[in-house]
């Protein structure tokens, strides 16, 4: 059972699901007249999709992630109103909601691992990022709660420092009583180090950090050195983080902390935070490119919804599903005997896939994302709770959520791969394998010598470069060589899928 936070009465806003069809049916209506360039069918102008304002459209979450989402998450993104929108309050709620789940757990590695999630939201200024902001409200209510009851705790600090003062010279002295710690859910970004690991161990070492603009987490970076940053890798794994305080002359031990990061800004605001392509942070976030798209929208329609009083609600909802969760003892979940080879299977494919595209430096993404699956399943899977008023100590991932997840994660790999190679490298050789890649997805399922060598040229490669390319691809197994000089794409039925 989970003690760190009181329980409060609250009303359970019961609100009506709505379906994401008729969202996506709108926003395909929209792309037929004016849909911009699919990175796919771009092979003239790959280069320029390296740019922040290139026309080139990353890939949005397929429609099959929408369907039959947890009741509570249908509503959170019912007021999307374009794919992007859907997918960055599906990836913002997800990582908010993860960070209070305090006693759903699984085992990953052998070891004991929570839902806690890294999002950055990266987008150009106007693409319509600020609907994150709303995930905030979701999990506003714990925030609350918890400093209620760290100003009822200095109150009754304050009446016992009275007490304590006026019996300090006489026999019947009381003890001098403890000074209470700043309780709360929310961690402010713009911390020194050794602030930010403070506020963490008075709350037990959970903590959510939601930023709407990158740079407040940069700024507290150059303040702290590579403290903040080292502390930050370690939270994600849940690793033990020790600090000292100069003013008590204490050292402190955080032995698992729980650390969850929402945070959005432009591409350029990506890189003040993680410097080159081999910070260790940068395998440790989720990362979603959102597409700007040249449509207006009209702010002044009177008909637009009142989004805080929505949200708030259903942060009030939440609430309650939290309280409930804290009186239950631990949870634990996990996945399906069948589920857990296709895990394997499907990430040994995805990391062969880019070790012959990104190179060693992308595999540590690869392997985390492995991770961030796990926790994706797990959080969904709690979410279910909500639906079926289950809270059995065994929590089994559904088949359909998990396929979920993979669908998730080979798009989210693409963005991951898409902002690594905007990251300065060492050499040049990053820059070179995305235009690889770029090569790969640019080739049909079926196609010969004379088809590849002509996209090389359209994408300004020598031809002996491209020979290399379909040379490196067959050995990886990504391309198929079959008889008289044709080949498949074996990479096309995985898009596909």
């Amino acid at each position: 059972m989970n003690n760190r936070h009181p329980k409060l009465s609250v009303m359970k806003h019961d609100m009506e699901a709505i379906t994401t069809k008729d969202i996506r049916e709108k926003q395909k209506s929209k792309e037929q007249g004016a849909r911009g360039v699919e990175l796919e069918d771009c092979p003239t102008t790959q280069a320029l999709c390296l740019m922040p304002s290139a026309p080139c459209l990353l890939p949005t979450f397929p429609d099959s992630v929408f369907e039959n989402l947890p009741t509570f998450l249908q509503k959170v993104v019912a007021r999307s109103d374009s794919n992007e929108d859907l997918d960055m309050m599906l990836l913002g709620s997800l990582v908010t909601l993860g960070s209070c789940l305090p006693n759903v757990f699984g085992k990953y590695g052998g070891k004991k691992v929570y839902s806690n999630l890294f999002l950055f939201i990266s987008a150009q200024a106007s693409a319509g990022k600020g609907n994150l902001v709303y995930c905030r409200q979701l999990v506003n209510p714990i925030h609350e709660a918890l400093r209620g009851q760290t100003r009822e705790e200095k109150e009754e600090y304050k009446t016992g420092m009275r007490q304590f003062d006026l019996l300090k010279w006489k026999e019947a002295a009381l003890p001098k009583p403890e000074k209470p710690g700043e309780q709360m859910l929310f961690i402010p970004a713009d911390n020194s180090a050794s602030g930010f690991f403070q506020v963490l161990s008075e709350n037990d070492g959970h903590g959510l950090v939601f930023e709407t603009e990158g740079d407040t987490l940069t700024n507290a970076f150059k303040i702290g050195g590579g403290h903040l940053s080292e502390g930050l890798r370690k939270g994600f794994q849940h690793e033990m983080i020790s600090f000292h305080r100069r003013k008590d002359n204490e050292h402190v031990e955080i032995p698992c902390p729980c650390i969850s990061l929402v945070l959005s800004g432009t591409h350029r605001q990506v890189t003040f935070l993680i410097p080159d392509a081999e910070d260790g942070l940068f395998s440790r976030f989720i990362f979603y490119l959102m597409n700007l798209r040249p449509e207006w929208k009209d702010m002044l329609d009177e008909n637009i919804e009142d989004m805080e009083e929505y949200f708030d609600a259903l942060g009030q909802e939440f609430f309650h599903f939290y309280n409930t969760l804290c009186d239950q003892p631990d949870i634990r979940f996990s996945l399906t005997k069948e589920q857990h080879k296709e895990h394997t299977d499907f990430f040994i494919q995805l990391q062969d896939k880019y070790l012959a595209l990104q190179g060693m430096h992308f595999m540590a993404t690869i392997r985390r994302l492995g991770l961030i699956a796990f926790r994706l399943a797990m959080t969904l899977s709690a979410l279910r709770m909500m639906d079926s008023g289950n809270f059995s100590q065994k929590l089994v991932c559904s088949d359909s959520d998990f396929q979920r997840v993979l669908s998730m994660i080979r798009v989210l790999v693409q963005h991951s791969s898409q902002v690594f190679s905007q990251l300065p490298a060492i050499n040049n050789s990053v820059k070179l394998r995305d235009k690889k890649e770029q090569f790969l997805d640019q080739l049909p399922e079926k196609f010969d010598r004379p088809d590849y060598i002509d996209l090389a040229k359209s994408m300004s490669i020598q031809e002996r470069t491209a020979e290399r390319y379909i040379t490196s691809f067959c050995n990886k197994g990504l391309i198929f060589r079959e008889q008289m000089g044709t080949y498949t794409n074996l990479t096309i039925t995985e898009r596909k899928e």
